[in-house]
């Protein structure tokens, strides 16, 4: 998919079954495409007293080990401290960064605890 209209509903889908999948193991989507000053957060998922901030990544072919790029680990990562500073109600949860890959005619893998910042 070349056109921006098109990628843009292909990393929709994704990030639905991303969604969908998270869910199936347990997690509460507590935030979709949160905006903040330092950037977006795919999705915000919570389990118990741990909050993810997770990137989707839809691909079509295999994806290399450093899908998630230093600059983007920053970008997620301030992004998440300026959404923590606003919802009250993640305030205290202990806190990780997830990466889920959805790749077509794939079941979406979750990568727990993709990065440190």
């Amino acid at each position: 998919m070349t056109d921006r209209r098109g990628r843009e509903a292909w990393g929709r889908r994704g990030e639905a079954l991303a969604a969908w999948r998270l869910r199936l193991a347990g997690y509460a989507i507590v935030g979709r495409r949160e905006r903040t000053h330092a950037g977006e957060i795919d999705l915000v998922a919570r389990r118990g007293r741990l909050v993810a901030f997770v990137e989707v990544k839809t691909r079509a072919l295999e994806p290399a080990d450093d899908i998630v790029s230093l600059r983007q680990r920053g970008r997620v990562a301030r992004a998440a401290e300026a959404l923590l500073a606003r919802r009250r109600d993640l305030t205290g949860l202990d806190v990780r960064f997830d990466v889920v890959i959805v790749r077509p005619w794939r079941w979406p893998r979750h990568v727990r605890d993709a990065w440190r910042p």
